[in-house]
């Protein structure tokens, strides 16, 4: 398993023909650099696809995911350019689900 310490996600569309090249270019232009153990999440402008890029240490890795009935959940453009995600909210955006619930985000602090 390739190990990955921290999930970035873009909230600006990229196209998804993009390749590796180009997503790796968006990588750079967007969160200043391609760390090591970083996943960097794109999704396209209807929320229906999206490629994960991984830097592993020695290269990278470009994946694409696409959901056939309905749409991800993708934060938008007001709540910054970049978003940082835990593990388990990853699991739930790549399903579908409304991951924005799970984890610290979902937590309950007033009563």
């Amino acid at each position: 398993m390739i190990r990955i310490d921290i999930i970035w996600v873009a909230t600006e569309p990229m196209d998804m023909r993009a390749g590796t090249e180009t997503a790796l270019a968006r990588v750079i232009a967007v969160f200043g650099a391609a760390k090591p153990h970083c996943a960097y999440l794109f999704a396209d402008r209807r929320a229906t696809r999206v490629k994960v890029l991984v830097h592993d240490g020695i290269g990278v890795l470009l994946a694409a995911r696409r959901l056939n009935r309905v749409k991800y959940h993708w934060p938008g453009v007001r709540q910054g350019s970049e978003l940082q995600l835990d593990t388990e909210q990853l699991q739930a955006m790549l399903l579908g689900l409304p991951w924005q619930r799970i984890g610290a985000g979902g937590a309950i602090t007033v009563l």
